[in-house]
């Protein structure tokens, strides 16, 4: 049985990668729960699962791992904001409850900064389109192409909030017109994709890579900044001329009120964990661009984040749901 242990941090540990560890702070006191807005087998809830074996390897505390998908991330975003404020419940989460509900949904049940304390950014998720392989079309221009002389026939799977941007501001941009199914996470859109019954969805590498190689769905285009280094020769859509991209991210809050200590403690566990080579290269595999931080990177990220969402919302189109 590992030893119990809790992070100690300093103000200079802070400015680097923190690396020791205390016995003289009782967190967690009890098991955690780390609370994930989707459904087991997306990409947010397979790095978060990474974490929970961390925490509990270096705490020698048990961690249950709670997915609570259904209303844009909102039941289990709430779960957390109202939870106990001592570091045994958190939230491994996305863009989707922490930046781009606001805009898309009306009456939001929770408020994404004013309810939670900045825990740590992990990273950054790159999305492709994938289409089910009887789709009539094999590249991005072709799908344009197929969408504009049979307006209103595809569709495509929305299971996170970043699919659901991505394919309206696709629409806006690419001229057509299709038509948005939504789900609850990503997976079951994926598994809709591959039977044939929507044409294609917007995925994180991560979920999509091992269907790509299994021949199960085919990767039409990227829609992040950059090449997904595990399919280097798949272009983004900048390349192929439509000016757009955006990508997912990954971060960790904890409910308002959480103590400081408690916060800086958690922060440099995940900072510790995520920057030794093991957990590096497991990021490679998922395509998980690491941005680790402090507390005050996180809030300052997700402050730019509500304000970037907000505006793609808006310039989408996008009408926010009752």
């Amino acid at each position: 049985m590992i030893a119990r242990r809790s992070l100690l941090l300093s103000a200079s540990a802070l400015a680097a990668v923190p690396a020791a560890y205390a016995q003289d702070k009782p967190w967690p006191a009890r098991p955690v729960t780390l609370v994930i807005p989707f459904t087991a087998g997306s990409g947010t809830d397979t790095v978060a699962r990474l974490l929970a074996e961390r925490i509990a390897s270096v705490t020698g505390q048990s961690v249950v791992v709670d997915n609570k998908p259904g209303a844009n991330g909102s039941i289990a975003a709430t779960t957390v904001a109202r939870a106990t404020p001592d570091g045994c419940t958190l939230m491994f989460t996305t863009n989707t409850t922490h930046a781009a509900n606001p805009s898309l949904l009306k009456n939001l049940p929770y408020d994404p900064v004013a309810d939670f304390e900045c825990v740590a950014l992990i990273g950054l998720a790159p999305f492709l389109i994938v289409a089910t392989p009887n789709a009539p079309f094999n590249t991005v221009q072709e799908l344009v192409a197929y969408a504009k002389a049979n307006p209103g026939k595809l569709s495509y799977g929305a299971g996170t909030s970043t699919a659901h941007v991505s394919g309206e501001t696709f629409n806006r941009i690419a001229g057509i017109d299709t038509l948005r199914v939504p789900y609850k996470s990503a997976p079951p859109a994926l598994t809709d994709v591959i039977s044939g019954n929507i044409h294609y969805t917007f995925i994180d590498v991560g979920t999509g890579l091992p269907h790509v190689k299994a021949g199960r769905v085919k990767p039409i285009v990227s829609t992040s900044s950059q090449r997904s280094p595990n399919l280097p020769d798949l272009p983004t859509l900048r390349e192929q001329g439509i000016e757009f991209d955006l990508d997912a991210w990954y971060a960790v809050f904890a409910p308002a009120r959480t103590p400081a200590a408690i916060v800086e403690r958690i922060n440099g566990l995940v900072r510790e964990e995520f920057s030794k080579p093991e957990m590096q290269a497991r990021m490679r595999d998922f395509n998980v661009i690491l941005k680790l931080g402090t507390p005050a990177d996180l809030a300052a990220f997700q402050k730019a984040e509500i304000a970037k969402w907000t505006r793609f919302v808006k310039e989408a189109g996008i009408e926010p749901e009752g």
